[in-house]
């Protein structure tokens, strides 16, 4: 009996020991109303402007209004799985996804959760959906093509490394069409696209994640969706979320990627649908007064990051973030004012100048807009206009007339222009943006069945080839090359007596030419970028003896 007791006294002891008070605070509330994607919240007193909140039935919201009586919370989930009375606790953290290379190949909802049927993603970093943009000096200028693969786009409408260039038109006209091309020409660009599709029908999506899958772009590519069967709240954070995703790889390996956001009006009317039931005060078309706001924190998000430089030994490690006297160089000057230290430095035969590991990545967004029988000056358009460095207008008429893309060259606009462009292309399509213009007016005039002089019929004949020559299938993205090729025959007056149904032919079967018979010059105008005198002369003797065996 004593030794039980011993027995007894030796467990309470140990177990004395071993305990540890421990209280659990919580900030814990009551739902007051929940429906169509918000829920009021009674308590939540010490809740914080976008924090994730816990309901009982373990989904998630979001704060998105601090009223004196209650919170407003937007539900990131089933909102029917809450009912009045149900306990909600603050978690303290802000809303986060999941990023990081296991997510590439995925198709996710905007939590990061998958949606293709594959296993969990196993991935144990996340980043918050909202995070500053970066300030002017964690900036570079926009100066590395991203190119689309789209000539009428590469050749007139150029797109950088970290621009924002709007895609916007009527449904129908092709506007995600020319988002999928240029994901789909990133490939071995390496490049890290995201795709986000917002408010569509599911089968749209996956007819979309089909045919990057077909071209091997999933190797490369996010897909987030918030179809249109999705609550409202995830159709307003999908954006954001997709964002993050992409953030990782700038910020923390250096790299450049792409965010497709297919399309803003649909998260503008999701957010106008959370803003009035949460009893926002309405403003123009009966969207919330800051709405402009809700795109521009978006869009601001995307940059060309400066690089870091160090002044370091030859023999430091590749990875070293660190140099002599631990000094850094931030950016393009940064590089000027390094190269000028390292000279004024006794042993700089030893001395290097490196850049820094994940540094200078960059992220280019394409953000797209549904306009309503072409009314780009109707309320989002026109404040996605002023926040993004351009827009590619799509026209209807264009569209059903067959020319395809459909880019109105009139109204189309990059803001980076030549900075951002390839040297060659640059040099071959200076004025073709003007020509076009000033064709599509002449086209216009020559409707009125008046009698036109040789010089002004002319210049109609060959408006009218080089139209057909912009036009392009959907997913056959160009390689740039190509394009500054055909588009040189184009400007220079090769394509004059072809007739226009032969122009297609004449593209394809040059292509094939230079690539079987003048391969040399081929590869050093791809490996230089740039028409020099002697390239452009070689180039002359080739189409003109192709031409001369055309149709032959």
């Amino acid at each position: 009996m004593k030794f039980r007791v011993d027995e007894i006294s030796s467990v309470i002891k140990r177990e004395i020991e071993q305990y540890h008070d421990k209280i659990d605070l919580r900030n814990v509330g009551e739902v007051l109303e929940v429906g169509d994607g918000i829920a009021r919240i009674y308590g939540l007193s010490d809740a914080m402007a976008g924090e994730m909140v816990e309901f009982e039935s373990g989904v998630f919201g979001q704060v998105f209004n601090l009223e004196e009586g209650n919170v407003g919370v937007v539900v990131l989930g089933d909102y029917l799985s809450i009912e009045e009375g149900d306990t909600v606790k603050c978690t303290g953290q802000l809303l986060s996804v999941p990023v990081g290379k296991e997510m590439i190949g995925r198709v996710v909802n905007p939590l990061g959760e998958p949606l293709d049927g594959g296993p969990a993603i196993a991935t144990t970093l996340r980043r918050p959906v909202e995070t500053p943009a970066p300030g002017i000096a964690e900036r570079q200028p926009v100066t590395e093509p991203l190119q689309t693969g789209i000539k009428a786009i590469d050749s007139m409408i150029p797109i950088g490394r970290g621009q924002r260039e709007l895609i916007i038109g009527d449904r129908k006209t092709g506007k995600t069409a020319i988002a999928i091309d240029t994901i789909i020409n990133q490939k071995g660009q390496d490049v890290i696209c995201v795709y986000v599709a917002i408010g569509q029908k599911e089968s749209t999506v996956a007819g979309v994640v089909e045919t990057l899958r077909k071209h091997g772009a999933m190797d490369y590519t996010i897909v987030v969706v918030a179809g249109a069967a999705d609550p409202a709240p995830l159709q307003y954070i999908a954006p954001y979320s997709g964002c993050a995703m992409a953030e990782y790889f700038m910020y923390e390996h250096g790299q450049a990627t792409l965010c497709v956001y297919d399309d803003l009006s649909k998260q503008a009317q999701a957010y106008r649908q959370l803003s009035l039931l949460l009893r926002r005060p309405p403003g123009r078309e009966a969207y919330p007064g800051d709405v402009f706001y809700l795109h521009s924190r978006l869009l601001e998000r995307s940059a060309k990051c400066a690089e870091h430089y160090i002044i370091c030994e030859k023999s430091a490690d590749e990875n070293t973030t660190k140099g002599i006297n631990e000094q850094m160089y931030v950016g393009i000057p940064g590089l000027w004012q390094a190269e000028k230290d390292i000279e004024q430095m006794p042993n700089k035969d030893n001395l290097e100048i490196r850049k820094v590991p994940g540094t200078g990545g960059s992220l280019t967004a394409l953000p797209i807009i549904e306009t309503l029988e072409g009314e780009v000056s109707a309320y989002i358009p026109t404040n996605v206009i002023s926040i993004t460095d351009g827009q590619i207008y799509l026209q209807p008429d264009l569209f059903f007339a067959g020319v395809r893309p459909a880019v109105d060259v009139g109204i189309s606009v990059s803001r980076v222009g030549g900075k951002a462009q390839n040297k060659a292309m640059k040099k071959v399509a200076g004025s073709l943006r003007l020509d076009l213009a000033a064709f599509r007016e002449l086209e216009a005039f020559a409707q009125l069945g008046t009698e036109l002089d040789a010089a002004t019929q002319a210049q109609l004949d060959r408006g009218y080839r080089m139209v057909e020559l912009l036009k392009q299938p959907q997913y056959r993205p160009m390689d740039v090359t190509d394009q500054v090729i055909v588009i040189y025959a184009g400007v220079n007056g090769y394509l004059d007596e072809i007739s226009v149904d032969n122009v297609q032919r004449f593209e394809k079967d040059l292509i094939e030419f230079v690539h079987t018979k003048h391969k040399s010059l081929y590869d050093e105008l791809k490996s230089k970028a740039e028409l020099t005198d002697d390239i452009e002369d070689r180039l002359k003797k080739i189409l003109a003896e192709f031409k001369e065996s055309f149709g032959k």
